[in-house]
């Protein structure tokens, strides 16, 4: 090792001081976390995230010996909000990420997807497939009456046309969820892997029925923290028993090179609730393999 020390990383997200907003690749927080229907705090994950991931700027990727920091990428701060204004904070998020390259946001609650979702159709044509892990399959029509809450948003993204539920594959679902919402997704065409699923499989597996559903489709890739087990990321407002270990998830989305991604977000860190920042470093270190598969 050379140079600075790890301790001494700026804040920006690997320590990126750049704020050029035509990168290759955009960084931006979305501190919003008002649609969240148990545990509130997500609003600090942008933040807990980039200081987590000053351990990632010691070297290469160890396996496709890419340095992500050193990318054409850079760290745009977070985006502004409507306090108190679900509606009127996605329509802001929606503004804001039009216009910017390939865009990798930092949550924030999962509600952020849809506008994000919103604006990168509007970039690339509706119809994206998704690859989504989560504890939940966030597809009500509503939560406790709240229809932008954090549990709905893939149910409106597929019933605007954003995501073609056909090219969609959930991964790591556990939650308790009503018979006729489960029935609702998987009659759209979504593809669900359950984590026991996953355990059963294996991540070589999961990659093959991955690539199987997808195929060569541009792509989205949504990340909620909370597909991990809750003993790898306790820092959560919903956390499910039974989840994914960090390797898991680390090895499935390595085995994703080569899939079309056309943006990601990482959501739901609630830093209130972390230990040892375990929580927001693995929520770091699946942005920085992100850009690393991308780019090998």
């Amino acid at each position: 090792m050379a140079g600075r020390p790890t301790f001494a990383t700026p804040l920006g997200f690997l320590g990126i001081g750049r704020a050029n907003r035509n990168a290759a690749f955009v960084v931006a927080g979305v501190p919003h976390d008002i649609g969240t229907t148990n545990r509130a705090g997500t609003r600090e994950g942008p933040a807990a995230i980039r200081r987590a991931s000053r351990m990632l700027v010691d070297g290469p990727h160890p396996v496709f010996w890419v340095e992500p920091a050193t990318l054409d990428i850079a760290d745009i701060g977070d985006f502004s909000i409507a306090l108190g204004d679900i509606a009127a904070t996605l329509a802001l998020i929606e503004q804001q990420a039009l216009g910017l390259n390939h865009l990798l946001c930092l949550g924030g609650e999962h509600g952020i997807t849809l506008p994000l979702l919103r604006a990168l159709t509007r970039r690339h044509g509706k119809g994206l497939a998704l690859v989504h892990f989560d504890a939940h399959v966030d597809t009500w029509p509503d939560s406790f009456g709240q229809p932008l809450a954090h549990g709905s948003v893939f149910y409106h993204a597929i019933r605007e046309g954003l995501i073609d539920p056909r090219k969609t594959i959930q991964i790591g679902i556990r939650s308790p969820v009503q018979r006729d919402v489960w029935d609702w997704t998987v009659g759209q065409g979504v593809t669900i892997l359950s984590a026991q699923d996953v355990h059963a499989m294996g991540p070589a597996a999961v990659v093959a029925r991955v690539r199987d559903v997808v195929g060569e489709a541009p792509a989205y890739l949504s990340f909620d923290i909370d597909a991990l087990d809750p003993a790898f990321a306790p820092g959560t407002g919903t956390p499910e028993i039974g989840g994914l270990a960090s390797w898991q998830a680390q090895a499935i989305l390595r085995g994703l090179r080569g899939t079309r991604f056309l943006g990601m977000d990482v959501v739901e860190v609630s830093p209130a609730y972390d230990v040892a920042e375990i929580t927001a470093l693995a929520a770091a270190t699946m942005v920085w393999e992100y850009l690393a598969l991308l780019n090998a």
